[in-house]
This record gives C-alpha cells, sequence and structure tokens, in this order.
C-alpha cells in the first residue's frame, strides 16, 4: 500500500519511518511512505501556510489554498483522505485494519490552532488518536502508520503474533512471562510451563477477559462468551469483590 503524508515537518518522520515494523514493510516493498510540504504548493515570496483566525482569537489557522493544493496533487478516485483532528473519530485496530486495506491511505496533519474548516470538504474523514492536545498531528500520524505497517504481509516475524494483540481479538491481552522462572519471589504460572497447549490457550483466553472486566469492561459487551467463560469470569469478578 502507499501512504502519503501531508506536513509542515517532514524532517519529524525521517527516524521513525526506519524503525521495527514500519521499516521491514517498507524494505519489502508492502508499504512506500511519501512525504508532501504544503510549503511547495504556496505562491507568495514568504511561502506563507498560516493567516489570523477570522473571528479574532488566539493561534493561527493552516490556509485552504495550499492544503487543499497538496492534498489534491497526491489524491486519486480510490484514495482514503484522513485529516487528523481532535474533533475526529476515536482511531482503533478495527480502523487500522480498514486502512490496511486501503491501498492509498493520504494522512493530513494540522498544526497551529487548526485548519481552514473548507479542507473538510476534500477530505474523507476525521480520525483522532486521543482525547489529548498534541502539537500537529504528526505524532498522530506516525500511530497510524505503525498500527497499519504491522498488519501488512511480512512486517512481523510471525504473523499469529499480530493476531494475538490486544484489540486485535476485541479485548485485551493476556500477561506474558519468559526466563527465568522465579524473579524477585514470583513465579511464572505453572499452566505455562505445563505443555499443555489447550490448557495454555484456556488460561490465557480467561487472563484476557480478567484484564478487559478490570480496565475495560465496555469492550466485553462486543464479545461472545461461552457458558464457562461467564461463570469463570463471575467467579474471578465476585472473588475480586469479596477481597476488596
Amino acid at each position: 500500500m502507499q501512504a502519503v503524508v501531508i506536513t509542515l515537518f517532514p524532517d519529524y518522520f525521517r527516524g521513525a519511518l526506519d524503525c521495527g515494523p514500519t521499516r521491514v514493510a517498507r524494505a519489502n516493498r508492502a508499504l512506500d511512505v511519501t512525504l508532501v510540504n504544503p510549503r511547495d504548493f504556496t505562491t507568495d515570496n514568504h511561502r506563507t501556510v498560516d493567516d489570523y483566525p477570522y473571528g479574532g482569537g488566539a493561534g493561527m489557522v493552516l490556509k485552504p489554498e495550499p492544503l487543499c493544493a497538496a492534498i489534491e496533487s497526491v489524491a486519486g478516485p480510490q484514495s482514503q483522505i484522513v485529516l487528523l483532528s481532535p474533533q475526529g473519530e476515536r482511531f482503533c485496530q478495527l480502523m487500522a485494519e480498514e486502512f490496511a486495506r486501503t491501498g492509498h491511505l493520504v494522512l493530513v496533519c494540522g498544526r497551529y490552532k487548526g485548519v481552514d474548516a473548507r479542507v473538510s470538504a476534500v477530505v474523507n474523514r476525521e480520525v483522532s488518536v486521543g482525547d489529548y492536545v498534541l502539537a500537529g498531528g504528526e505524532a498522530a500520524a506516525l500511530v497510524i502508520i505503525e498500527a497499519v505497517a504491522r498488519l501488512l504481509p511480512g512486517a512481523v516475524g510471525r504473523e499469529d503474533s499480530v493476531e494475538s494483540d490486544s484489540f486485535s481479538t476485541g479485548i485485551l491481552d493476556a500477561p506474558y512471562y519468559t526466563r527465568p522462572r522465579e524473579f524477585r519471589g514470583q513465579w511464572v504460572p505453572e499452566v505455562l510451563v505445563s505443555g499443555d497447549h489447550e490448557s495454555v490457550r484456556r488460561w490465557r483466553r480467561e487472563q484476557a477477559l480478567c484484564a478487559t472486566a478490570r480496565r475495560r469492561p465496555e469492550l466485553l459487551r462486543r464479545q461472545v462468551l461461552t457458558e464457562s467463560e461467564r461463570e469463570f469470569l463471575c467467579q474471578e469478578l465476585q472473588r475480586e469483590t469479596t477481597n476488596g
């Protein structure tokens, strides 16, 4: 797939794109990332990309002319054009999977106070990576690129590890352990060294359900649980409530 990032700060991405699954996906030609600077689409000597907002107020707003020109220079009929914005829908794993199936993804990074509202006419959707304030959309674009890159063929050594990650299954993941078996008085659960793969699978599923119930209970509403899983979860939650 091809990803295009519209950004005033292309250098922000240089090192990050050469790390981890993003680097591997690019090396395998499963992912191509192009950086486009709206300043290259300005028409004045100062290469102006922002201006004061109509109606007054603090901060500067990105102008529509260079931003739209930059988007239109790379967008095609099949492009998914995403404006990174705090007003957008929340980015999630399902959206990452959707973007990974997209042949051409354009990520538009805002800056300063925001972008001229008329830019929305040339984007397909607005997306937010969380309820907090960033200096611009660059960090959010990197989040999306990495989440998408690791879903592409060959980006991760074992693709079954991707399928079992938190949110890939709709819930949080189970805890994991490695050597040594004992560390500061804490032992690896016996089931994990039992060699019984079915018991390990069941334990991990139960631990994932418990973690989700404690930390993100709203995710369980979308899960189809077996009767035994419901019974286990009820017993665990009741035990934790009793032990207070």
